[in-house]
């Protein structure tokens, strides 16, 4: 399913050091005003002023540990070495990391300190470095990304994020980044601005789609490992609220039918789902095999499942290495 891949660097062991520093400037000159992402909040970042996501100058992260339940390819036999952040740019009342995306847990680090956590990850043995929800952090990411690779840092780096991307932040992240592992969360704009309270996330999240698989292709590993590429994740939704199929159309005619999809059963009615009852429940057997027939008849194959005893659990399932027998 994933392409075999000749693998010599990572793209951030590619990149010269002026063209990093360029991309840093950059980056930091989005804070302020800041347009990181697609609300363009103009909020005065530098200032440490708090944007629309509720984050100021430095990063803040809730944890960092070998993650075990990533996708095969990015968990891998070592794990992925995830660095989950505080904060984000979406407001989901299902979010089932609510506690660090809409509550703030977490702790403010330094741009030295978040370097020598990923160069800390690298020393476990981790297969990449994965950044969940980083996005508002894009500008301190790269500056830390800068002092890890003066130490050595040289594992490939996932970006891990909600799919609500501006194009003008991804072109920054342009040789930098050598994994995009985004979500696609809906088809349509109404559900996405019920539950998201993002209006435009469907027109955003194509642009932001098309931008990644520009920049990384398909997802290409070694040895079973992911080295570059894009890796798309789709989480169905009770009553077919996420217009899966839209999702799945856009995917297959408009990137590749090759495309590596994880589509999840794995809803559960978190955080404020309570409030809205047609969420609050797990998805039905038929609702994610519908899915799973829609993805098919997009002409998509490639990615993975979940057994459908997911739906009853609350937790990060086994993965199903195909599409196929959907």
């Amino acid at each position: 399913m994933i392409k075999s891949n000749k693998y010599k660097m990572t793209k951030l062991q590619g990149i010269g050091k002026k063209e990093l520093e360029e991309k840093i400037r950059q980056a930091y000159g989005l804070l302020s005003p800041c347009r990181l992402c697609p609300r363009a909040c103009g909020t005065d970042r530098l200032k440490n002023k708090k944007g629309y996501c509720k984050a100021g100058l430095l990063p803040e992260i809730a944890s960092y540990h070998a993650h075990h339940g990533e996708e095969p390819p990015i968990s891998g036999f070592k794990g992925s070495g995830t660095i989950f952040f505080s904060h984000c740019s979406l407001r989901c009342v299902f979010c089932q990391n609510y506690s660090l995306s809409q509550l703030g847990e977490g702790a403010e680090v330094t741009i030295q300190e978040l370097a020598e956590i990923m160069l800390k990850l690298q020393g476990m043995g981790c297969h990449n470095i994965n950044f969940v929800t980083p996005t508002h952090y894009t500008a301190q990411i790269l500056a830390a990304l800068a002092a890890a690779k003066d130490k050595g840092l040289g594992i490939p780096l996932v970006y891990n994020c909600g799919g609500y991307e501006s194009v003008e932040t991804l072109k920054i992240l342009d040789g930098v980044i050598d994994i995009y592992m985004p979500d696609f969360k809906y088809g349509d704009n109404a559900p996405a601005k019920k539950y998201s309270g993002a209006e435009d996330y469907a027109e955003r999240a194509k642009e932001a789609h098309r931008e990644m698989y520009k920049q990384v292709g398909g997802l290409k590993a070694e040895g079973g490992i992911a080295v570059s590429g894009l890796l798309i994740r789709h989480l169905v939704l009770p009553n077919r609220l996420a217009s899966s199929e839209k999702v799945f159309e856009f995917i297959a005619k408009e990137l590749s039918p090759d495309m590596a999809v994880n589509i999840m059963a794995q809803y559960y009615p978190a955080h404020l789902a309570n409030k809205y009852d047609e969420i609050n429940r797990l998805p039905a057997v038929n609702e994610y095999t519908e899915a799973l027939r829609a993805a098919k008849s997009a002409g998509l194959n490639q990615g993975w499942r979940q057994t459908t005893g997911t739906l009853a659990r609350e937790k990060i399932p086994e993965w199903k290495d195909s599409l196929k027998d959907s």
